[in-house]
């Protein structure tokens, strides 16, 4: 098993500014406050972000921005409505082999449902705004997704209210 760790995180809660196109809304107040609390609770549990992948959405570079989480990051238009196998080609093309812990900011539900590609066993009843899982992964960053990794697992889940 590797030290590899995935964090997938889903958007703080966004407003709906009137004839703004879904791609530039930003993220309303208690979506800053949720953002922010969830990367004080990623930091309170030690989960030390190596690199960074974000959509290209306003709300999740925002979403980022809050957590003060500062590491080296890529923002990747195919993680805004992504699928899982989107998501994680964006890992095998973007991430740095020798980073053990990725976080990725994006949406639902292809956080969630990339989380249990991962770990079919893994528990996520619901993903709301700000929510975020943790995966262990054991197989390199360019493996992921295409390789069977029977040592997959989520680790935490947390909701930041």
């Amino acid at each position: 098993m590797s030290d590899r760790t995935l964090v997938l995180m889903r958007h703080g809660k966004s407003a709906y500014p009137d004839g703004v196109y879904d791609h530039d809304r930003p993220l309303n107040g208690r979506g800053m406050r949720q953002a922010a609390l969830a990367g004080q609770w990623l930091t309170d549990d030690r989960i030390d972000v190596d690199f960074a992948l974000c959509s290209t959405a306003e709300r999740t570079r925002m979403t980022l921005a809050q957590t003060e989480i500062d590491v080296p990051t890529e923002y990747v238009s195919d993680l805004y409505g992504g699928t899982p196998a989107e998501i994680f080609e964006s890992i095998r093309i973007h991430a740095p082999a020798d980073a053990s812990t990725v976080l990725v900011v994006g949406h639902f539900p292809g956080m969630p449902e990339a989380a249990l590609a991962l770990d079919p066993n893994g528990e996520i009843d619901r993903f709301p705004t700000s929510a975020y899982a943790v995966v262990k992964v054991g197989v390199p960053w360019d493996r992921l997704g295409i390789d069977v990794d029977p040592d997959a697992r989520l680790v935490g889940f947390q909701v930041p209210r």
